[in-house]
């Protein structure tokens, strides 16, 4: 399932309260691909020859290209999607999943929280929790639309290839979202994948042998902690993860940080400090957060009165209701849900294979 998430990549890695900057331009690539013996003179569409193009990240933006329906699109290839977009938009809600964003061209901005990010071309984004957003396409033009490919990743898959990889210190807090410049082998990889779309009966054997180089690529990277951590049981963003899956099954329900804590097998004090790492958040926050987001989801799927769909999500007040839902997303309930309709924009999938 890929309608998950797309929308925040930035050119570093680290914690989120460290984040912030636009995009630094392409990182080189001087990596010529040579032609496949199986294949001839691969020739696709009018004649193109893919082998003659200049590097890997050209043939990417091509593939994206041919493949790509416009906006979202979902491909044969499970739990890879392909995003493109020629206009930029207005920022969007959603909920971030367990998901690597390749981007080849244009940028976008994501909300987090109190934090902003910026991502351009060039570089890769690796998503660990699940966290509430928002997305926006900061620059896209028909000249030069945004291209990306999200993959949706199983932390069990990466469990299986950490049994054959020796074991690496990670740091002790960990941003659940993070960035990095992408590097020639991952998008070698990222395009060994994407050319079985004009090879669909080579699918169902090559497909996971080259999830399974992508996910190596990036356990070697500067990202690999977080999906080391989420792929431990008794990892940190295993165990925040934990937290965060009970709060979302239960976010109409008061709780205790105390509860959340004994449930992840931490103190009190050291719960809230991975949490705060992961998500920016407290748990509080995070779930009147989520409260609302499914508050606008209720609202645009099913319109009714606003207070009957505050005391849904949770609410005691519905004054309280109106007034945080006004100050995240920027209206009263009715009038942002009216707003919406109007648009033709779901407020959680947006028509992002990235965000769900």
């Amino acid at each position: 399932m890929i309608n998950t998430f797309f929308d925040m990549v930035v050119l570093h890695s680290g914690c989120l309260s460290n984040m912030r900057g636009r995009a630094s331009g392409r990182v080189p690539n001087s990596i010529e691909l040579l032609p496949n013996p199986a294949e001839g003179l691969a020739r696709v569409g009018g004649g193109c020859n893919l082998t003659g193009m200049e590097n890997v990240s050209e043939e990417l933006r091509f593939l994206i290209e041919r493949h790509s329906r416009g906006g979202s699109t979902t491909t044969a290839i499970p739990r890879v999607g392909l995003l493109r977009a020629e206009r930029t938009t207005e920022p969007t809600a959603g909920m971030t999943e367990l998901v690597i964003c390749l981007v080849l061209q244009g940028a976008k901005a994501i909300t987090c929280g109190e934090n902003i990010l910026h991502y351009g071309a060039g570089s890769y984004f690796v998503a660990s929790v699940e966290v509430p957003v928002f997305g926006r396409i900061s620059e896209a033009s028909r000249q030069k639309p945004f291209l990306g490919v999200g993959f949706s990743f199983d932390a069990r898959n990466i469990a299986d290839l950490l049994i054959e990889m020796p074991d690496v210190r990670d740091p002790e807090f960990l941003c659940g979202l993070g960035v990095s410049p992408s590097d020639p082998q991952l998008e070698e990889a990222f395009l060994r994948m994407m050319r079985l779309f004009d090879r669909p009966n080579e699918i169902s054997v090559m497909a996971p042998m080259i999830e399974r180089e992508i996910l190596f690529r990036l356990l070697q990277g500067p990202q690999g902690a977080k999906l080391r951590q989420i792929a431990q049981i008794d990892g940190r963003q295993s165990q925040v993860r934990r937290a965060l899956a009970w709060i979302r099954e239960n976010f109409t329900e008061s709780f205790k940080v105390e509860d959340l804590a004994r449930m992840t097998g931490m103190s009190v004090s050291v719960f809230h400090r991975h949490f705060k790492a992961a998500t920016t958040m407290t748990p509080i926050q995070y779930q009147k957060r989520f409260r609302l987001h499914e508050a606008r989801r209720l609202l645009l799927e099913t319109p009714g009165d606003a207070t009957r769909i505050a005391f849904a999500v949770g609410y005691e007040s519905a004054s309280q209701f109106s007034r945080e839902y006004g100050r995240l997303f920027g209206l009263p309930p009715a009038r942002d849900a009216s707003r919406l309709r109007a648009k033709a924009i779901a407020p959680v999938t947006s028509g992002d294979p990235m965000m769900r």
